[in-house]
């Protein structure tokens, strides 16, 4: 492997991506590979002005507005893609938390497709491998309700919205051919279900 692997993992808020992606570096790192992880809300320098925008299309729902959204965000990894990832080093597994497949969930008005194609359009690099994580969404509401900092969405207010963008995020699994990983069970059984594709991809 000369260049780095890049590999994305999505999903709803609460599916437990966070403590996955901790859990597949740590068993990573211990088959002495070098994992980069990195997270697109911390590598987009545009993150603030975006955000309020989000904010804005909250408070008033609206396809222009969501695509105005959209747009932001694909250029966002744009430059993260020109900027962070080639920096990565050689040989190394970059985990980033989100990247585009994540707006299948949050995005209510414009199609997936069209927001694919945007992201595509502009050069965003396409991950190596994208694990959609998933769970029932009555799991990933209750895990989400029950940490310290809430939901802690923007755009999820309650658990019919939750419900509506989990059943999303998985349409658009199935649609796009990504990788399913239901962590409905143990931490170490997800891990494990990731670990083994990502060896499959190398």
């Amino acid at each position: 492997m000369n260049s780095s692997l890049f590999v994305s993992l999505d999903g709803p808020k609460g599916a437990g991506k966070t403590t996955l992606l901790e859990a597949v570096t740590k068993v990573l790192r211990a088959d002495n590979k070098k994992v980069i992880r990195l997270s697109e809300s911390k590598s987009d320098p545009y993150r603030g002005e975006t955000m309020a925008l989000v904010n804005k299309l909250v408070r008033n729902p609206s396809r222009d507005l969501e695509l105005e959204v959209c747009e932001r965000f694909a250029d966002s990894r744009t430059w993260i893609s020109q900027h962070v990832l080639p920096e990565q080093p050689s040989g190394s597994i970059v985990l980033i938390d989100r990247w585009y497949p994540s707006d299948a969930a949050f995005r209510r008005i414009v199609p997936f497709a069209e927001i694919l194609q945007l992201n595509l359009d502009r050069n965003v690099r396409v991950p190596d491998l994208h694990v959609g994580v998933i769970t029932a969404p009555e799991i990933s509401w209750a895990r989400a309700a029950a940490r310290s900092r809430g939901l802690g969405s923007t755009v999820i207010h309650n658990l019919e919205e939750h419900v509506a963008c989990s059943n999303a995020f998985e349409r658009a699994i199935a649609d796009n051919g990504w990788f399913l990983c239901r962590n409905e069970g143990t931490i170490e059984d997800a891990t494990m279900q990731v670990v083994s594709e990502i060896y499959r991809v190398l």
